[in-house]
């Protein structure tokens, strides 16, 4: 099994069983929804602009407690 392979099916594992996930994985998928919507926008407001930096800098930071969490439960179990 690759690691690409065994990297989604933790994803997978903790979608379907981990509700801090699953929270994050919705939020995540707001913010890229938001900053769809703005990138298809054919004028950004200086205040677009700032939603679109803070949503990205939010969109980070969930993404990487999502992956923590993927690297906690790939850990081994001592």
């Amino acid at each position: 099994m690759s690691t690409s392979t065994s990297t989604r099916g933790i994803h997978e594992h903790l979608m379907a069983n981990n509700a801090e996930y699953q929270r994050l994985s919705e939020e995540h998928s707001r913010y890229e929804a938001r900053l769809d919507q703005l990138s298809k926008a054919p004028y950004l407001s200086s205040e677009d602009l700032l939603e679109q930096i803070t949503l990205k800098k939010l969109k980070l930071r969930v993404k990487d407690a999502m992956e923590q969490l993927v690297a906690r439960q790939s850990a081994p179990q001592s």
